[in-house]
């Protein structure tokens, strides 16, 4: 079996490492820090983000990045985006897959992940894993479906092949637009899900937001080039259901954090860990403004992570917009 170095060793990056090496294929997982690299290879799990999680023997921990790259048949970024747009650089001409599991919009580019990474990896090497996957349960092994994007359906089969977990299944998808726009935008959705649910406001919002959430992110994934077929898969659908209902959503718990009461800089501390949608929010605002594209829910979250809205004011200003037709 092929190695695999999975570069990133928070929750995410641990949990995919671990599910790739569930049959024994060498797997490398880089941490920046040598001290943590040094723990987590001596406790043989991490302790910080997935406790009691006990790694699979083939899995090893390392702060080498250079030649944990250069040893491998394929590498898989598990880093927030904005880490992954900064060393991305660096990989220019390498000669390998390289799957993307990280899912956000730069809103000083506007560039989309798909973007990033073909400008840097190439069409031949780029691949995008998103879909409706919590850490804590692919590192429990339990059943999880995702996608394999990539610029053709041959490249999406290669790079789901390292992947042998039998809980971790894979459907491919040659459409890294629309994978790309749907892993970033339910972001965004999630945290107004997070602050009706905050602010109480019961299953019949909850529904609301998810139903209209989604049209508003194939709106724009469309009008980017992506497929609306795949808005209404998992890496779109599914992942947006999964992210707004979810106890284990960061951008959910980000929701619920400013609707009790929270600026933005309490709310983060309070997650602890990154979290995408803020980011998203402010780019997908600006690429929609641009492209003439309407969001009102995505406008109005922006609106409470800039400080313009406060929770109770932003549902009020989705409440009020004109009645329309629904399609």
């Amino acid at each position: 079996m092929k190695s695999v170095t999975v570069w990133g060793a928070g929750s995410w990056g641990t949990a995919l490492a671990m599910s790739l090496a569930t049959k024994g294929r060498a797997v490398t997982l880089i941490t920046r820090d040598q001290a943590c690299a040094e723990t987590m290879q001596q406790m043989r799990e991490n302790t910080h983000y997935l406790p009691q999680r006990r790694f699979p023997d083939s899995l090893t921990v390392t702060h080498a990045i250079e030649p944990s790259i250069a040893s491998a048949q394929a590498l898989v970024l598990a880093l927030p985006c904005a880490v992954c747009a900064d060393i991305l650089p660096q990989l220019s001409g390498i000669q390998k897959p390289v799957i993307a599991a990280c899912k956000g919009l730069n809103p000083d580019t506007l560039e989309r992940m798909d973007e990033v990474m073909l400008k840097h990896v190439g069409k031949d090497f780029s691949a995008l894993l998103s879909g409706p996957s919590f850490a804590v349960e692919v590192a429990q092994g339990m059943p999880t479906a995702i996608t394999m994007a990539a610029s053709n359906h041959a490249l999406a089969q290669h790079a789901a092949s390292f992947f042998d977990d039998p809980a971790f299944r894979i459907y491919t998808s040659d459409d890294m637009v629309g994978v790309a726009m749907g892993g970033a935008l339910k972001n965004i959705i999630a945290i107004a899900s997070g602050v009706a649910e905050g602010l109480g406001l019961g299953h019949n919002t909850a529904a609301a937001l998810i139903t209209r959430g989604i049209v508003e992110i194939t709106r724009l994934a469309v009008a980017c080039g992506g497929k609306s077929e795949t808005l209404n898969g998992l890496s779109g659908l599914g992942d947006l259901v999964l992210t707004c209902t979810g106890d284990l959503s960061r951008n959910r718990k980000m929701g619920q954090a400013l609707a009790s009461g929270m600026d933005v800089a309490q709310a983060r501390a309070h997650v602890g860990q990154v979290v995408e949608g803020e980011r998203s929010a402010l780019a997908a605002c600006r690429l929609s403004k641009k492209m003439n594209i309407d969001m009102p829910i995505t406008e109005s979250v922006q609106g409470l992570l800039s400080g313009q809205l406060s929770a109770q004011e932003a549902v009020q200003q989705l409440l009020m917009r004109p009645q329309k037709h629904e399609a």
